[in-house]
């Protein structure tokens, strides 16, 4: 299914810790769920990326920070470039070397996630990093299974229909096809847990 999109700038990495911190701070953001799993509250998890936040969460805190999230496009062309790969990488067996996943354990044997941008082998062809694995990604987009058979050929997104948002590319306890760029997935937009996280967008 290939579709147009207009120019638009996608973030390199996942919105971190120490980045949702300032817009906690700044009164602009809600802070996230904690406990065994969460990111928010651990002092050495500054570099990781934000989980526990909802779809509302991830929001407020793009449009703080002057930026939207990206729609479901705009996020599955940064993480498969022009070619039509399975993962952000390219065609190769999911594994350890690409994405943080689970693979002798979740977290690849860690048990968590892992600091933004520590897969390098597993780079978008953009340049965006963990595009794959770690946490999922909230987009803007209202969830329809079916959407892709009749969504526009130009800058599609879906503002219309059920009660769920759509998030993308896999986390840190999934593994195999789960983490293929193409993979879909939908949850509430007050919904929060250890796998959901994001990164904002823009347009010049």
């Amino acid at each position: 299914h290939e579709v147009y999109l207009d120019s638009f700038s996608i973030d390199k990495y996942k919105v971190t810790v120490k980045q949702y911190v300032k817009c906690v701070a700044a009164g602009r953001c809600d802070k996230p769920k904690t406990g065994d799993y969460y990111n928010w509250g651990r002092s050495d998890r500054g570099d990781h990326p934000i989980n526990g936040v909802s779809w509302h969460d991830a929001t407020s805190y793009c449009k703080w920070a002057g930026k939207r999230l990206p729609t479901e496009a705009e996020w599955e062309k940064a993480a498969r470039g022009n070619d039509g790969r399975k993962f952000p990488w390219g065609n190769q067996t999911v594994s350890c070397i690409y994405a943080v996943m689970k693979e002798k354990g979740d977290g690849c044997g860690k048990d968590r996630t892992w600091p933004v941008g520590s897969k390098p082998r597993g780079v978008s062809p953009y340049g965006a990093h963990d595009m794959a694995g770690n946490v999922y990604e909230w987009v803007q987009d209202i969830y329809d299974k079916n959407y892709y058979k009749s969504s526009p050929s130009r800058n599609p997104v879906n503002s219309s229909g059920g009660p769920k948002r759509v998030n993308r590319g896999g986390s840190w306890f999934n593994f195999g096809n789960l983490l293929r760029a193409s993979d879909r997935g939908g949850d509430s937009p007050n919904f929060r847990y250890i796998s959901l996280g994001f990164r904002c967008a823009s347009r010049p």
